[in-house]
């Protein structure tokens, strides 16, 4: 089977891969989702039994086949969540679990079901919930599960199946308990509701898109089919108004509205729930100023809905929002943030610096007891994530290392009950490896019990690629040769395979991050991936060297790194160079060729943002400000204008479906190019959105691209790099 057709079938090898790990409060047992081989895409729910209960095993406690729903029928709004989250999988996606470890609920086809966790009868029985369902939370008492479903938020009684509606839709364009748009895509929250510590009540957001522009979605090669309208704030356009109530679950309690300035801080950010000095819950959430400068840390009474400031964050640039805060530990706030002279953020505890300098932070990622679990990349080494135990009481901070294994790789891992769940990727092994020990970080004996991934081997080489960091900015740079070439045996053309932008990186220690591009150096070619200035990894000033220009910085560190191979590596020829990339990285790959085709000789820009004004509010407005007062910051960061500068060859590829990176981006700079008499190839990709997983599609867009670039390469280069 060749490597496109494996890597698709397999959903890029996380098929049959264990992930979403919960954890038992005793730290025996832990929850986790993982199909039953390498090519199930209908992914069981399986409980491991870590110590007790008859010693280490694992047993599956809801299987898509048995219970009768592996042809999924997804209503609308469980497809565009998973859509916002990347989901390409199958079967149970998600579940939740309540605070003793009892039971699970999940969703299949838009019904809800629940299992039991404990007894002898584990059997998934469906609720009586109304359908759709989506994205049910189960209490931590666990007897009661709160859902929505069309657009009301729910509850219902897992005993008596007694329903009840908490909050319904007043108007056309609301719904209740669901994530908005921006917070969906761009703020990393996908949920909409929160039940309290004691499940006395679910804390929801009430989304009013009312004022968003509605946009058209359609396919033309189905003219039968009604266009899909969806509500896209673009930049410098109206967002959605977000709010939050506490709603009594049970009895006959009001509503209780939590009010804070939204015409200051508009974007809800997070919210959640903690328990107060004297066992009360209490509301505890984060928003945010529309320029993002601003980011605030609230609290507020759920029987009154009076709010108090509890910290505020504020830069000159922009805030990051980070991934596990705000916190609590010892019954102080938890945050992750930046004082003045800081070169990188660090984690704070009641307003007192706890890490030590010189450590990048990623995101805490639980709090057990008096510990606090994050992920952190040490300065100088940007490559490798590893995870890191803060114990409160004597304030020492101490890396975690993986049992049995030497340092580096890229790592995540969960914490409770003295339990770790450590799972790591690196760049000896395929997939990922996940051990979990029973007495993490205590004088206590450890236990490592392995869980295994079914996720299939890639019948490809291992990855034959040299780290470095490239010219004088340091640019973390990865080079991935043949697996077949001989140094001096000839010249190879150089592929430029990165993503360039905020938020992700390329350039780590794992060999799951080289597959691709390593099958694309052995079709022939050198593949180079740079990760320049406004990827993450490196420091805060970094990041935000991309401020009011997402396309000179980056392109500049694409050149420079490409300028440092061609020195140390003779092999590679300047004469013929390509570069290809997806979203962002397809912005980065039609940037390159229109304004460098000193340098840049072919490209390959899939779903590319041609055009800022088009993309959302929150992602284009952090880093080039209101399109109203910084018209030249967008100029400066499209490619619409650039049209008439192509002299190489340029293949666009696009879903007619991508509702995150609108067609228009495409089609709207194909028509640029068409105006200018410049040729070009378009691929546009029917029923595809913004993920190409569909398994022939995925497939065949790899050989497509390899042959558009023998062909580019076989009508002749047009310069040399400089």
């Amino acid at each position: 089977m060749s490597f496109p057709r494996q890597q698709a079938r397999t959903r890029r090898f996380t098929l049959g891969a264990p992930r979403s790990f919960q954890i038992s409060p005793d730290g025996t047992r832990a929850a986790f989702l993982r199909g039953r081989d390498g090519n199930d895409t209908a992914t069981c729910l399986w409980v491991g039994e870590l110590g007790g209960r008859g010693g280490p095993g694992e047993w599956v406690a809801a299987d898509p086949r048995e219970i009768g729903r592996v042809d999924e029928d997804l209503p609308p709004e469980e497809r565009a969540r998973r859509e916002r989250l990347r989901e390409t999988g199958g079967g149970i996606v998600s579940y939740t679990v309540d605070d003793a470890f009892t039971r699970a609920a999940f969703t299949l086809s838009g019904r809800l079901y629940c299992v039991d966790l404990a007894g002898d009868d584990h059997t998934p029985r469906e609720l009586p919930a109304a359908v759709p369902v989506v994205d049910p939370a189960l209490c931590p008492r666990g007897d009661s599960v709160a859902y929505v479903s069309g657009g009301a938020v729910h509850v219902i009684d897992i005993g008596s199946g007694t329903d009840r509606v908490l909050a319904e839709p007043d108007g056309d364009n609301v719904t209740w308990g669901l994530a908005d748009f921006i917070a969906a895509e761009e703020m990393g929250r996908y949920r909409g509701m929160w039940w309290a510590p004691d499940s006395s009540a679910v804390l929801a957001a009430r989304v009013d898109d009312s004022a968003v522009e509605r946009w058209t979605i359609a396919d033309p090669a189905h003219p039968e089919s009604a266009a899909h309208t969806v509500a896209y704030p673009a930049a410098g356009t109206a967002n959605a108004d977000v709010r939050l109530a506490v709603l009594p679950a049970h009895g006959d309690g009001r509503e209780v509205p939590i009010e804070w300035n939204r015409a200051e801080l508009p974007y809800l950010v997070t919210a959640s729930w903690t328990t107060g000095p004297e066992g009360t819950p209490t509301v505890v959430f984060s928003a945010q100023s529309r320029d993002q400068r601003t980011l605030t840390v609230f609290s507020a009474d759920p029987a009154t809905g009076l709010v108090f400031e509890l910290h505020t964050e504020t830069d000159d640039v922009w805030v990051e929002i980070m991934p596990g805060v705000p916190d609590f530990c010892g019954g102080a706030l938890l945050w992750v943030g930046r004082r003045a002279g800081d070169a990188e953020r660090r984690l704070y505890l009641g307003g007192e610096a706890v890490t030590p300098e010189g450590l990048y932070l990623r995101g805490v990622l639980g709090v057990d007891g008096d510990r606090v679990l994050f992920s952190a990349s040490e300065r100088g080494a940007p490559e490798s994530t590893g995870l890191w135990l803060l114990d409160v009481t004597d304030k020492r901070v101490e890396p975690l290392e993986f049992p049995g294994a030497e340092g580096g790789g890229v790592h995540s891992g969960r914490l409770r009950g003295d339990t770790l769940v450590h799972q790591r990727r690196d760049l000896a092994s395929d997939g990922v490896a996940t051990v979990v020990t029973q007495g993490a970080g205590t004088e206590t004996r450890q236990v490592h019990t392995a869980i295994a991934s079914f996720a299939e081997v890639p019948e490809l080489p291992s990855p034959r690629v040299t780290l470095w960091r490239a010219g004088e900015r340091r640019i973390p740079t990865a080079l991935v040769l043949p697996s077949w070439y001989e140094p001096g045996s000839g010249r190879l053309p150089v592929l430029l395979d990165p993503y360039g932008g905020p938020h992700a990186q390329r350039v780590v220690s794992a060999r799951s991050a080289f597959l691709t591009s390593q099958w694309f150096a052995d079709q022939g070619y050198a593949v180079l991936i740079a990760d320049g200035r406004g990827t993450p990894g490196i420091g805060v000033e970094w990041e935000q060297a991309v401020h009011g220009d997402l396309a000179g910085p980056v392109l500049e560190d694409q050149v420079a790194a490409l300028a440092d191979a061609l020195e140390r590596y003779p092999d590679l020829d300047p004469g013929r160079v390509a570069i290809r990339g997806w979203s962002f990285g397809g912005f980065l790959a039609a940037l390159a060729v229109l304004r460098r085709p000193d340098v840049f000789h072919a490209a390959i820009s899939g779903a590319p943002v041609t055009d800022q004004r088009l993309y959302d509010t929150h992602y284009t407005e952090r880093y080039l400000g209101h399109p109203a007062t910084e018209g030249a910051a967008y100029a400066r960061s499209s490619v619409i204008d650039d049209a008439a500068r192509l002299e190489g060859r340029l293949m666009l590829i696009h879903g007619f479906a991508d509702d995150n990176v609108v067609y228009a981006h495409t089609q709207r700079l194909s028509s640029a190019l068409l105006a200018a008499g410049k040729a070009h190839t378009v691929l546009p990709l029917s029923g595809i959105t913004h993920m190409a997983s569909e398994e022939t599609t995925a497939e065949n867009l790899l050989l497509l691209q390899v042959a558009f670039l023998r062909e580019a390469f076989a009508s002749g280069p047009s310069g040399a790099a400089g």
